[in-house]
């Protein structure tokens, strides 16, 4: 909820025929922000801070890391190799030039 702005089945009801579920169609950027507030999340139930709360918590950081991750060029690299990967069935180096 905190990245995609609505829940799995929400996802599902909205998106019919496409199969699988919402992380099926993300992004290496939203992967590694999932992959962030999955950690977090675990953080902040561990110090008890109610759902609600954490929901917000989660939210914030997502879209601030959201955004620092698209503005990053690197990660605009490994998106067009996943994409190239994806696409040819085959491996490719991405550019390492800064």
């Amino acid at each position: 909820m905190a990245l995609f702005g609505m829940t799995a089945k929400e996802w599902r009801d909205t998106n019919p025929s496409l199969k699988g579920n919402i992380c099926d169609y993300a992004n290496v950027s939203q992967f590694v922000c999932l992959s962030n507030l999955e950690n977090l999340n675990a953080v902040f139930i561990n110090e008890g801070i109610p759902q609600a709360e954490r929901l917000a918590k989660l939210n914030a950081i997502a879209i601030s890391q959201m955004k620092a991750l698209t503005e990053d060029h690197r990660i605009l690299q490994l998106e067009a190799a996943e994409g190239a990967v994806t696409e040819q069935g085959e491996d490719i180096e991405p550019d390492t030039k800064d």
